[in-house]
């Protein structure tokens, strides 16, 4: 078996005073060939190239979820809230960090996140950085930036993190089929 790598993305609830960010990452050891024969032609997406879970329709999120489901893997999930409007950035600075610590505690040397424009990814970078601080003196912990539309290892954490965003707007059907497979944290990101 291939070193496990984590396929992070993520989602946001924008609210004045009650808005949180999701960060999911996929960890995963199967090929992105497979990944995609997986998820290809599901029912009810409407965009080419990447698959989303905001873009598509309830039956392509409970098929896309039953698929995910049958996947041999793990999925770390931090949720970052309270998120102010426009501070979606520093939650994410928050989630991420969290979220490197505990994937290195599951052995995972590489991060691959969903590329967003180079400012961002260069900020996530940094902050991955900055994470090292708080593992142990000489944990390796690479990430890099791909783009979703390539990479359907990324589809899979997206789904993952529109089934948290759902529960946590209250519907948790997507979340209670993925059970187990997802290992759920909290923390806190107001100022």
């Amino acid at each position: 078996m291939s070193e496990p790598l984590a396929y992070i993305d993520e989602s946001f609830q924008e609210h004045d005073a009650e808005g949180f960010y999701v960060l999911a990452a996929a960890v995963l050891t199967q090929e992105a060939a497979e990944i995609g024969t997986v998820l290809q032609g599901l029912a009810g997406h409407r965009s080419p190239g990447k698959l989303h879970w905001t873009e598509s329709s309830a039956r392509y999120r409970r098929a896309a979820v039953e698929r995910i489901a049958a996947l041999d893997a793990l999925h770390v999930i931090v949720v970052g809230a309270l998120v102010a409007a426009r501070k979606q950035e520093r939650a994410r600075a928050i989630c991420l960090r969290r979220l490197a610590f505990e994937l290195t505690g599951l052995g995972v040397a590489q991060l691959v996140v969903e590329s967003r424009q180079q400012v961002l990814d260069q900020r996530d970078v940094r902050t991955v950085q900055q994470a090292r601080f708080d593992l142990p003196k000489g944990t390796l912990l690479r990430v890099e930036h791909r783009r979703g539309a390539t990479e359907p290892r990324l589809w899979v954490a997206d789904v993952v993190a529109g089934a948290v965003r759902a529960h946590h707007l209250g519907d948790s059907t997507y979340r209670d089929r993925l059970g187990a497979l997802l290992h759920l944290i909290e923390v806190p990101t107001a100022d």
